[in-house]
């Protein structure tokens, strides 16, 4: 597939994710205000979605309390400044198994809960887009697997369409690309659908270009695709999205740093990942922009 640069591009900031990062930074926001507020000042740096999870503001892990995405949501809905809110459905399919010798019981950390409780929140607030985590995988940690079978997406998936809520599809390897396009065929998901690359979580794809092409040319023509690098590749990845036709996410949930020592703030990010896009010679679009493109419905303050 040759490159073909992408010169209007939408920017995803991931606000806070659901990752132990919350004593690594004192950045990273914790309460319902905290998380709404640094969502908004990234919209005014130029971010036309926000990403968001929620965490217990008193210790900073995550959480799936309902009353916590709705406080969230209706703070972003209230806001003065237009833009696109993106929650997560990835909360309730973790497992953390026992040690090798005796998986079960399972450990500490795990929650696991049927699809009607993981859409609980996306039914309640009813965010433009959720995201659709596209597969199981091992995460990072030694016992941990991010649980996502095909049953559970397909039930997930039909409950988005049926809210009218856009499925982000979030895609951390080729073969969660591969059931996307089945989800597509089976009419569980509508078509064009909206893709995020995941590039760089262990154990998905590594991040390097290699793989980041094969990912990118596993995505149908029509669909939209967006990309993220961990760490200290968000920014490279910011130019290798536009170049490879995509639009791109920063944030806080996937890196913590604005440059070597220096730990970044949600806006800082957006205003660097803008100023690589139009240093390309491409054009920031806004929200609305984005809804016109995707088909999304405005929802408006409670």
């Amino acid at each position: 597939m040759p490159l073909t640069m992408n010169r209007e591009v939408f920017i995803t900031c991931a606000v806070t994710g659901s990752g132990a990062t919350q004593d690594r930074s004192h950045h990273v926001p914790r309460s319902p205000k905290q998380i709404a507020e640094s969502a908004i000042a990234a919209a005014k740096a130029g971010a036309a979605v926000v990403h968001c999870h929620v965490r217990d503001p008193e210790t900073g892990q995550p959480s799936r309390d309902l009353q916590l995405y709705r406080e969230v949501t209706d703070r972003i809905r209230d806001a003065d400044t237009d833009v696109v809110l993106n929650l997560t459905a990835g909360m309730g399919g973790d497992i953390v198994f026992g040690d090798v010798e005796a998986p079960f019981p399972t450990r500490e950390g795990t929650d696991m809960v049927g699809a009607t409780e993981r859409m609980a929140h996306i039914a309640e607030c009813l965010p433009e887009i959720c995201t659709l985590d596209c597969g199981t995988m091992n995460f990072a940690e030694a016992d941990y697997v991010m649980t996502n079978t095909p049953g559970m997406l397909t039930a997930m998936g039909r409950m988005m369409t049926d809210l009218g809520v856009k499925p982000e599809i979030e895609a951390f390897d080729t073969g969660h690309l591969w059931y996307a396009k089945q989800l597509v065929k089976d009419g569980v998901l509508d078509a064009p659908a909206l893709v995020q690359l995941c590039m760089g979580v262990p154990w998905g794809a590594p991040d390097d270009l290699n793989t980041f092409m094969a990912m990118v040319n596993n995505v149908p023509d029509d669909w939209t695709f967006s990309a993220f690098g961990l760490g200290r590749n968000q920014m490279a990845y910011v130019a290798a999205s536009v170049l490879a036709g995509g639009h791109v996410r920063v944030g806080l949930e996937d890196n913590l740093w604005l440059e070597k020592g220096v730990l970044a703030e949600n806006h800082q990010l957006v205003s660097k990942a803008r100023g690589i896009i139009e240093g390309m010679g491409a054009r920031l679009i806004g929200p609305q922009d984005v809804r016109d493109r995707l088909g999304l419905q405005k929802r408006m303050p409670a």
